[in-house]
Protein backbone atom coordinates (compact mmCIF):
# COMPACT_ATOMS: atom_id res chain seq x y z
CA UNK A 1 0.00 0.00 0.00
CA UNK A 2 2.67 2.25 1.04
CA UNK A 3 4.68 1.72 -2.54
CA UNK A 4 1.33 2.06 -4.28
CA UNK A 5 1.21 5.80 -2.76
CA UNK A 6 4.76 6.47 -3.71
CA UNK A 7 4.34 5.90 -6.91
CA UNK A 8 0.64 8.16 -7.29
CA UNK A 9 2.65 10.84 -5.18
CA UNK A 10 5.73 10.72 -7.99
CA UNK A 11 3.17 11.20 -10.72
CA UNK A 12 2.62 14.97 -9.71
CA UNK A 13 4.20 17.61 -11.71
CA UNK A 14 7.37 19.03 -10.00
CA UNK A 15 6.54 22.12 -8.12
CA UNK A 16 2.83 21.75 -8.38
CA UNK A 17 1.50 22.62 -4.95
CA UNK A 18 0.13 19.61 -2.82
CA UNK A 19 -3.42 19.71 -1.30
CA UNK A 20 -2.58 21.17 1.95
CA UNK A 21 -0.85 23.99 0.14
CA UNK A 22 -4.49 24.43 -2.50
CA UNK A 23 -6.72 24.30 0.92
CA UNK A 24 -4.08 27.16 1.95
CA UNK A 25 -4.47 29.20 -1.08
CA UNK A 26 -8.30 28.87 -1.59
CA UNK A 27 -9.13 29.75 1.90
CA UNK A 28 -6.69 33.11 1.33
CA UNK A 29 -8.37 33.79 -1.32
CA UNK A 30 -11.79 33.83 -0.01
CA UNK A 31 -11.25 37.44 2.00
CA UNK A 32 -10.98 39.05 -1.29
CA UNK A 33 -14.24 37.65 -3.39
CA UNK A 34 -16.28 38.83 0.11
CA UNK A 35 -17.15 42.95 -1.59
CA UNK A 36 -17.52 41.35 -5.12
CA UNK A 37 -19.95 38.90 -3.99
CA UNK A 38 -22.11 40.97 -1.29
CA UNK A 39 -25.95 41.54 -2.54
CA UNK A 40 -27.02 44.38 -0.04
CA UNK A 41 -25.32 47.65 0.43
CA UNK A 42 -24.82 48.61 3.90
CA UNK A 43 -26.76 51.34 3.65
CA UNK A 44 -29.98 50.00 1.77
CA UNK A 45 -32.93 50.55 3.46
CA UNK A 46 -34.76 47.98 5.59
CA UNK A 47 -37.77 46.37 3.92
CA UNK A 48 -40.75 47.65 6.53
CA UNK A 49 -43.06 45.05 7.10
CA UNK A 50 -47.21 46.36 6.75
CA UNK A 51 -49.44 43.45 8.95
CA UNK A 52 -53.02 43.93 6.86
CA UNK A 53 -55.68 42.43 8.51
CA UNK A 54 -58.40 42.07 5.68
CA UNK A 55 -62.25 40.07 5.46
CA UNK A 56 -61.48 36.88 3.77
CA UNK A 57 -64.31 37.96 0.38
CA UNK A 58 -61.06 41.03 0.14
CA UNK A 59 -58.84 37.93 -0.94
CA UNK A 60 -58.33 37.70 -4.46
CA UNK A 61 -58.43 41.49 -5.11
CA UNK A 62 -55.97 42.56 -2.10
CA UNK A 63 -53.59 39.83 -3.55
CA UNK A 64 -54.12 41.40 -7.04
CA UNK A 65 -53.65 44.98 -5.20
CA UNK A 66 -50.30 44.25 -3.67
CA UNK A 67 -47.47 44.22 -6.12
CA UNK A 68 -48.66 47.35 -7.54
CA UNK A 69 -49.06 48.94 -3.85
CA UNK A 70 -44.66 47.62 -3.16
CA UNK A 71 -43.43 48.58 -6.60
CA UNK A 72 -45.00 52.19 -5.95
CA UNK A 73 -43.60 51.47 -2.23
CA UNK A 74 -40.62 49.10 -2.83
CA UNK A 75 -39.73 49.66 1.36
CA UNK A 76 -42.83 48.20 2.27
CA UNK A 77 -43.26 44.76 2.44
CA UNK A 78 -47.54 44.13 2.60
CA UNK A 79 -48.50 41.08 4.92
CA UNK A 80 -51.61 40.12 4.90
CA UNK A 81 -54.20 37.94 6.72
CA UNK A 82 -57.61 37.16 6.05
CA UNK A 83 -60.64 35.64 7.90
CA UNK A 84 -63.94 37.23 9.06
CA UNK A 85 -64.19 40.87 10.12
CA UNK A 86 -65.20 39.71 13.74
CA UNK A 87 -62.31 37.44 14.21
CA UNK A 88 -59.87 39.89 12.96
CA UNK A 89 -61.96 42.69 15.29
CA UNK A 90 -61.59 40.26 18.41
CA UNK A 91 -57.27 39.25 17.51
CA UNK A 92 -56.53 43.19 17.51
CA UNK A 93 -58.65 43.71 20.77
CA UNK A 94 -56.48 40.57 22.23
CA UNK A 95 -53.39 42.53 21.11
CA UNK A 96 -52.46 40.85 17.77
CA UNK A 97 -50.05 42.86 15.98
CA UNK A 98 -52.06 44.95 13.18
CA UNK A 99 -51.07 47.91 11.63
CA UNK A 100 -54.27 47.74 8.99
CA UNK A 101 -57.90 46.63 9.24
CA UNK A 102 -59.95 46.26 6.25
CA UNK A 103 -63.69 45.25 7.85
CA UNK A 104 -66.78 44.31 5.36
CA UNK A 105 -68.44 45.91 8.20
CA UNK A 106 -67.89 48.94 9.50
CA UNK A 107 -69.56 48.13 12.86
CA UNK A 108 -66.12 46.26 13.30
CA UNK A 109 -64.33 49.49 12.58
CA UNK A 110 -66.44 51.94 14.60
CA UNK A 111 -66.20 49.24 18.00
CA UNK A 112 -62.20 49.58 17.33
CA UNK A 113 -62.12 53.00 17.15
CA UNK A 114 -64.55 53.26 20.47
CA UNK A 115 -61.73 50.78 22.05
CA UNK A 116 -59.33 53.64 21.15
CA UNK A 117 -57.91 50.81 18.87
CA UNK A 118 -58.10 52.69 15.59
CA UNK A 119 -57.66 55.76 13.89
CA UNK A 120 -58.07 56.97 10.38
CA UNK A 121 -61.04 55.54 8.81
CA UNK A 122 -61.24 55.06 5.04
CA UNK A 123 -64.47 53.51 2.70
CA UNK A 124 -62.85 51.72 -0.15
CA UNK A 125 -65.32 49.58 -1.68
CA UNK A 126 -69.10 48.63 -1.03
CA UNK A 127 -70.55 45.20 -2.11
CA UNK A 128 -73.92 43.25 -2.81
CA UNK A 129 -75.27 40.01 -2.28
CA UNK A 130 -76.20 37.56 -4.13
CA UNK A 131 -77.70 33.55 -3.80
CA UNK A 132 -75.40 30.75 -5.53
CA UNK A 133 -76.58 27.41 -5.94
CA UNK A 134 -74.20 24.09 -7.01
CA UNK A 135 -73.23 23.72 -11.25
CA UNK A 136 -76.18 20.78 -11.51
CA UNK A 137 -78.68 23.07 -9.01
CA UNK A 138 -80.07 19.54 -7.79
CA UNK A 139 -82.81 21.92 -5.73
CA UNK A 140 -84.21 23.44 -8.92
CA UNK A 141 -83.50 27.13 -7.88
CA UNK A 142 -83.43 29.15 -10.65
CA UNK A 143 -84.76 32.78 -9.21
CA UNK A 144 -84.20 34.15 -5.45
CA UNK A 145 -88.09 33.42 -4.15
CA UNK A 146 -86.84 29.48 -5.17
CA UNK A 147 -84.87 29.59 -2.08
CA UNK A 148 -87.69 28.01 -0.52
CA UNK A 149 -86.97 24.83 -2.49
CA UNK A 150 -83.65 24.46 -0.60
CA UNK A 151 -83.23 21.63 1.59
CA UNK A 152 -79.83 22.59 2.62
CA UNK A 153 -79.37 26.16 3.15
CA UNK A 154 -75.67 27.72 4.25
CA UNK A 155 -75.19 30.99 5.58
CA UNK A 156 -72.46 32.93 7.55
CA UNK A 157 -73.33 33.09 11.36
CA UNK A 158 -75.12 35.94 12.50
CA UNK A 159 -71.87 38.14 13.98
CA UNK A 160 -70.22 37.04 10.42
CA UNK A 161 -70.98 40.08 8.02
CA UNK A 162 -71.94 37.93 5.13
CA UNK A 163 -74.15 36.19 8.07
CA UNK A 164 -76.10 39.94 9.22
CA UNK A 165 -76.50 41.03 4.98
CA UNK A 166 -77.51 37.71 4.27
CA UNK A 167 -80.52 37.92 6.75
CA UNK A 168 -81.31 41.65 6.01
CA UNK A 169 -81.84 40.74 2.84
CA UNK A 170 -84.25 37.84 3.24
CA UNK A 171 -86.02 40.33 5.91
CA UNK A 172 -86.74 42.94 3.63
CA UNK A 173 -87.64 40.28 1.29
CA UNK A 174 -90.44 39.33 3.79
CA UNK A 175 -90.86 43.20 3.86
CA UNK A 176 -91.86 43.51 0.33
CA UNK A 177 -95.21 41.31 0.27
CA UNK A 178 -94.26 37.66 1.18
CA UNK A 179 -94.32 38.25 5.32
CA UNK A 180 -93.42 34.10 5.67
CA UNK A 181 -90.73 34.64 3.36
CA UNK A 182 -87.65 34.83 5.81
CA UNK A 183 -89.33 32.23 8.10
CA UNK A 184 -89.55 29.73 5.42
CA UNK A 185 -86.46 30.05 4.35
CA UNK A 186 -84.33 30.24 7.69
CA UNK A 187 -85.83 26.91 8.12
CA UNK A 188 -83.96 24.82 6.00
CA UNK A 189 -80.49 26.39 7.36
CA UNK A 190 -78.69 23.52 8.04
CA UNK A 191 -75.12 25.47 8.75
CA UNK A 192 -73.64 28.43 9.57
CA UNK A 193 -69.94 29.42 8.87
CA UNK A 194 -67.42 31.50 10.26
CA UNK A 195 -66.82 33.46 7.05
CA UNK A 196 -67.95 33.60 3.57
CA UNK A 197 -65.47 31.79 1.69
CA UNK A 198 -66.32 28.53 4.09
CA UNK A 199 -70.05 29.47 2.58
CA UNK A 200 -69.35 29.53 -0.25
CA UNK A 201 -67.14 26.29 -0.31
CA UNK A 202 -70.47 24.27 1.04
CA UNK A 203 -72.08 25.07 -2.19
CA UNK A 204 -68.99 23.95 -4.22
CA UNK A 205 -68.85 21.21 -2.76
CA UNK A 206 -72.02 19.63 -3.18
CA UNK A 207 -73.00 20.30 0.47
CA UNK A 208 -75.47 22.69 0.08
CA UNK A 209 -78.33 23.62 -2.13
CA UNK A 210 -78.28 27.35 -1.91
CA UNK A 211 -76.30 30.05 0.14
CA UNK A 212 -75.92 34.09 0.47
CA UNK A 213 -72.95 35.41 -0.38
CA UNK A 214 -71.26 38.32 -1.59
CA UNK A 215 -71.89 38.97 -5.00
CA UNK A 216 -67.84 38.88 -5.71
CA UNK A 217 -67.75 35.85 -4.06
CA UNK A 218 -70.33 34.17 -6.91
CA UNK A 219 -67.94 34.58 -9.33
CA UNK A 220 -66.69 31.19 -8.49
CA UNK A 221 -66.72 29.07 -11.55
CA UNK A 222 -67.58 26.54 -9.62
CA UNK A 223 -71.07 27.68 -8.55
CA UNK A 224 -74.34 29.27 -10.30
CA UNK A 225 -74.93 32.58 -9.70
CA UNK A 226 -79.37 33.99 -8.94
CA UNK A 227 -79.56 37.22 -8.37
CA UNK A 228 -81.37 38.95 -5.18
CA UNK A 229 -83.78 41.66 -6.75
CA UNK A 230 -83.47 45.25 -5.94
CA UNK A 231 -86.34 45.03 -3.02
CA UNK A 232 -84.19 43.08 -1.17
CA UNK A 233 -80.97 44.32 -1.65
CA UNK A 234 -78.43 44.98 0.27
CA UNK A 235 -75.33 46.90 0.31
CA UNK A 236 -71.97 46.15 2.25
CA UNK A 237 -70.33 49.11 2.82
CA UNK A 238 -66.02 47.89 3.30
CA UNK A 239 -64.16 50.28 5.58
CA UNK A 240 -60.19 50.20 6.40
CA UNK A 241 -58.60 51.78 9.19
CA UNK A 242 -55.53 52.31 10.72
CA UNK A 243 -54.87 50.56 13.81
CA UNK A 244 -53.88 52.75 16.97
CA UNK A 245 -50.67 52.44 18.07
CA UNK A 246 -48.87 50.55 14.76
CA UNK A 247 -45.27 51.11 14.75
CA UNK A 248 -45.25 51.44 11.07
CA UNK A 249 -47.90 54.42 10.51
CA UNK A 250 -46.05 55.77 7.36
CA UNK A 251 -46.28 52.45 5.63
CA UNK A 252 -50.43 51.78 7.13
CA UNK A 253 -50.98 55.43 5.84
CA UNK A 254 -49.25 54.59 2.16
CA UNK A 255 -51.79 51.37 2.16
CA UNK A 256 -54.90 53.62 3.06
CA UNK A 257 -54.30 55.88 0.62
CA UNK A 258 -53.41 53.33 -2.51
CA UNK A 259 -56.84 52.47 -1.84
CA UNK A 260 -58.18 55.31 -3.51
CA UNK A 261 -55.93 55.08 -6.54
CA UNK A 262 -56.81 54.26 -10.08
CA UNK A 263 -55.05 50.96 -9.61
CA UNK A 264 -56.86 49.68 -6.57
CA UNK A 265 -60.38 50.83 -7.83
CA UNK A 266 -59.36 48.82 -10.75
CA UNK A 267 -58.65 45.66 -8.92
CA UNK A 268 -61.40 46.20 -6.65
CA UNK A 269 -64.13 46.13 -9.66
CA UNK A 270 -62.39 43.44 -11.18
CA UNK A 271 -62.97 41.45 -8.55
CA UNK A 272 -66.87 42.41 -8.43
CA UNK A 273 -66.96 45.22 -6.11
CA UNK A 274 -68.57 48.68 -6.19
CA UNK A 275 -65.60 51.57 -5.90
CA UNK A 276 -67.35 54.85 -4.25
CA UNK A 277 -66.43 57.90 -7.06
CA UNK A 278 -62.42 59.08 -6.59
Amino acid sequence: MRARRRRLASRQPAGAPGAGAVLVLALAALPALGPACAVERPDAPASSRLAVFAASSLTEAFRAIEPRFEAAHPAVDAVFSFAGSQTLRLQIERGAQADVFASADPRHTALLAEAGLAGDQRVFARNELAVIVPLDNPAGIESFRDLRRANRLVLGSEGVPAGAYAREVLARAARSGDPAFAEDVLERLVSEESNVRLVRAKVEMGEADAAIVYRSDAASSRVRHVPVPPEASVQAEYVAAVVAGTANRDAAGAWMDFLGSEAARRALARHGFVVPPP
